[in-house]
């Protein structure tokens, strides 16, 4: 298997992918893949952070970190937005989701960011450092429960003295 940068001349096949994905996902809202194609297009996609995992020519999986931002007083702090993530069901289990977030994370912090946050599975998530984002003083803006809305600092202490709102995910 091979994880490497996405290529525009996939994106449809990602964009199916992402769908199938989800039609067998725990938590859906059945517009991933449709989130995916938005994320890129908002000016916060960054093409060295959309990663495939790869295998016999085939793509098994999609990754992708995007900037968002988390706001104060009108202060903006720009961060990472991980998502979505998906693993085509037939690979499930076999840690290809662990691979992709795990070379997110060396690739980013390569690139010089040092923060992650995501809306997803505190029981998966907290293996890669994920903790709950109200713990930094970060709540969303939206309705969903703090517990789910995450945050992970890819350097320590990167997220000190930053608190406010996200609109991410």
């Amino acid at each position: 298997m091979v994880i490497r940068r996405e290529k525009p001349e996939e994106f449809s096949q990602i964009y199916d992918l992402v769908k199938v994905a989800f039609q067998t996902a725990k938590v859906t809202n059945g517009q991933e893949q449709d989130f995916v194609n938005q994320l890129r297009s908002n000016g916060n996609y960054i093409p060295e952070l959309a990663l495939v995992a790869e295998e016999n020519s085939k793509l098994i999986g999609h990754l992708m970190l995007t900037k968002t931002y988390i706001i104060n007083n009108g202060n903006k702090y720009e961060t990472l937005l991980l998502a979505p993530i998906s693993v085509v069901l037939e690979y499930r289990n076999q840690g290809i989701g662990s691979k992709l977030i795990k070379e997110s994370f060396k690739l980013a912090n390569d690139m010089g960011y040092t923060s992650i946050l995501l809306v997803g599975d505190p029981a998966y998530y907290h293996r890669f450092g994920f903790k709950a984002a109200v713990n930094f003083g970060i709540k969303h803006t939206h309705n969903i429960p703090d517990e789910y809305v995450m945050a992970c600092e890819l350097v320590p202490g990167a997220l000190y003295g930053i608190s406010g709102t996200t609109t991410c995910c």
